[in-house]
């Protein structure tokens, strides 16, 4: 049975195991994969409407470009909103972690949004952001820092 001063330090304790993280990553991944289909369904429709179906897009073309912009944003919508709205993602829940400000309070969207941005380029140096957090004192990655906030573990639901 835990004491009311073991559930306090449990829920303001910050998620210092990098494996957490990464699982709530993975499991992420997979909501972002289904609005990826869903932009990309779009994407082909409207731009096969006015086009010979033997034309492809080229992989570097501008539209590819446009494409993997619209892919990032309506992912950074899913991951910023599900913050907003109770600190989790649907990745976050199982493992209970949530995203506060420094201060314990709801981070705005313009902290969230630079959460996510910082993330992204995290993930595209190979991780290296999530990575610091094994050498940071505080236990913090590149976007805990960049944005102000935090991720921490949330206790055990009583039952």
């Amino acid at each position: 049975m835990s004491t009311p001063t073991a559930a306090v330090t449990d829920t303001a304790r910050p998620a210092t195991l990098l494996l957490w993280r990464l699982l709530a990553l993975v499991y992420d991944f997979f909501p972002a994969l289904a609005l990826w289909m869903l932009v990309g369904a779009l994407f082909t429709a409207g731009y096969a409407a006015g086009h010979a179906s033997r034309e492809n897009i080229h992989p570097f073309s501008a539209l590819q470009w446009v494409l993997w912009g619209c892919c990032w944003g309506v992912t950074g919508l899913y991951a910023v909103e599900s913050w907003r709205r109770g600190g989790q993602t649907l990745g976050m829940r199982p493992w209970r972690l949530q995203v506060v400000g420094a201060d314990g309070t709801a981070p705005t969207r313009r902290q969230l949004w630079l959460r996510y941005a910082v993330g992204t380029l995290s993930i595209l140096l190979g991780g290296l952001g999530l990575w610091w957090a094994l050498i940071d004192r505080q236990r913090l990655t590149w976007h805990d820092r960049a944005s102000n906030t935090r991720t921490r573990r949330l206790p055990k639901p009583a039952g």
